[in-house]
């Protein structure tokens, strides 16, 4: 009797979770959904010098993505051929940022030193590489950093260090300076 009772309410809770044909055809009234607009930045028109708002949206250049993903790596520890946030080594940090832009380098600093143009140290801006001979014994570029800023000759630079990892530097402190052999462009 428990038996016949159970699936007797087994069946009828099926049967109510059935939908109907007429509820398919029914009308109904339509729905909206309402969503923030966006915030409207003022912007002056040239002609009118009378403010208006329009939506900006600031332009993303390739060196911009570049230098956000490689921005993503500070405070990584350093590990030799590392390419990942489990370790990175100076060419990796670079490698890895341009070939997610789909710009392949070679994978070795040294290798790197010989792709795109060299530029002067006053021509140098975002994107650019910089390339270091940190005293080894033969006298070889050994170390890359990727130039994050310009501002007023001082150049920002991101790269990784054995010491501290995925860090950001400036050409004027004076390892970096006297370590410093030139700067190539690839961009």
């Amino acid at each position: 009797m428990q038996k016949t009772i159970f699936i007797l309410i087994l069946l009828i809770s099926f049967s109510s979770c059935k939908s109907s044909k007429r509820a398919k055809n029914k009308k109904h009234t339509s729905t909206k959904v309402i969503t923030k607009k966006p915030k409207e930045t003022p912007t002056i028109s040239s002609k009118t010098k009378k403010s208006k708002t329009s939506i900006a949206t600031p332009k993303t250049t390739k060196t911009d993505k570049i230098i956000k993903h490689a921005n993503q790596f500070k405070g990584v520890r350093y590990k030799w051929g590392g390419t990942t946030k489990s370790g990175m080594d100076c060419s990796g940090l670079v490698y890895e940022s341009f070939r997610v832009n789909d710009i392949y380098l070679p994978r070795i600093s040294r290798d790197m030193a010989k792709k795109g143009t060299k530029v002067s140290l006053k021509q140098v801006k975002k994107g650019d590489l910089l390339f270091f001979k940190t005293q080894n014994r033969r006298n070889a570029i050994n170390h890359v950093g990727l130039v994050t800023d310009v501002k007023k000759g001082n150049i920002t630079f991101i790269h990784a260090t054995s010491s501290k990892g995925v860090i950001t530097s400036v050409l004027t402190e004076t390892y970096w300076n006297k370590a410093f052999a030139e700067a190539r462009r690839l961009l």
